[in-house]
Parts: C-alpha cells; sequence; structure tokens
C-alpha cells in the first residue's frame, strides 16, 4: 500500500522498501526523470531517486550531444552506466541543449546523493515533453512501476 503525505514543499512517498521526498515544484515523466523550470524556458532536467535506485551505484556517463545543439523530445543524447545497468540517457525536453551539469565532473555520487537539488544531470532552453505530471502524477506512475516489478518477481518465484 501507498504511503503519501505532502509536508512543504515535498510529497512524502513510501511503498514496500522504497521511500522518497518528491519536490512539488516540477514535472516528472513516466521516464523518471524530473524537470525544474529555473529560469523562463530553461529546464533543468534529472533522474528522480527511483530511477538512480534502479541504476545502482552510478560510475561513468557521458552525453553524445554538444551545448547549444537542438535536441528533440525522446532522442538519446548518451549514456550512463551504473552497477546494475547501462542505460541510454533521451531528452525529455525540446530545445536546444544546454550542457551537463559540471558539478558531476568533480562529484558523480551527487546524482544518488541530492537526485533533486545539486545532481541534476542536463538543461535545455525550449519547452519540456508535453506528457509531464506534477508529484501525485508521479506517484501514481512508481505505484504501477512497483506493482508491475512485484508481479514479476511473484510469478518468478512461482516458477521455480
Amino acid at each position: 500500500m501507498t504511503n503519501q503525505a505532502r509536508t512543504s514543499g515535498m510529497l512524502v512517498y513510501k511503498r514496500n522498501r522504497f521511500a522518497t521526498r518528491l519536490p512539488t515544484d516540477r514535472f516528472y515523466t513516466r521516464s523518471h526523470y524530473w524537470l525544474r523550470e529555473v529560469e523562463p524556458a530553461v529546464w533543468r532536467i534529472g533522474f528522480t531517486k527511483f530511477a538512480t535506485r534502479m541504476l545502482g551505484d552510478i560510475v561513468e556517463y557521458q552525453f553524445e550531444v554538444e551545448s547549444g545543439n537542438h535536441v528533440e523530445c525522446g532522442q538519446k543524447i548518451g549514456w550512463i552506466e551504473g552497477f546494475k545497468a547501462v542505460s541510454d540517457v533521451y531528452s525529455v525536453a525540446e530545445g536546444d541543449f544546454g550542457g551537463a551539469n559540471a558539478d558531476l565532473r568533480e562529484d558523480i555520487t551527487l546524482l544518488e546523493s541530492d537526485p533533486y537539488e545539486r545532481g541534476w544531470l542536463y538543461q535545455v532552453t525550449g519547452r519540456p515533453e508535453p506528457d509531464g505530471v506534477d508529484a501525485n502524477g508521479y506517484a501514481t506512475i512508481l505505484d504501477a512501476t512497483i506493482d508491475k516489478m512485484l508481479e514479476s518477481r511473484h510469478e518468478t518465484e512461482g516458477h521455480e
């Protein structure tokens, strides 16, 4: 069962062994990114706590687009490697790629330790993907994702 509570700009989400605080001042995507408008039409984008947990300890990343290049929603723009997986990084906004977070070169652990503030991934000047949701909508996405994971685990355990 989901446990949610709202505290000073945060939605507290708890489900099974996963808990997080979702800032309410941003949009979230089904692919577990968040977007926050830091200046008019300038979007800072990062991974949610759920995404970083699925990747495991993050060890390396690379962007394959240059700052100033035009990017489209859904375009592959790089990759990230964690101990659990190597994943493509996609743009969740359309516009001009504003570059990667320079702080990550010095401390890649910010992606996990401070994913909603100092651990952001990249910026885009333009507009976010149209189907972004608020924190409550993302909590619903998390519920569905966790339900699928639990269902898959139960099916696997039943076949052993």
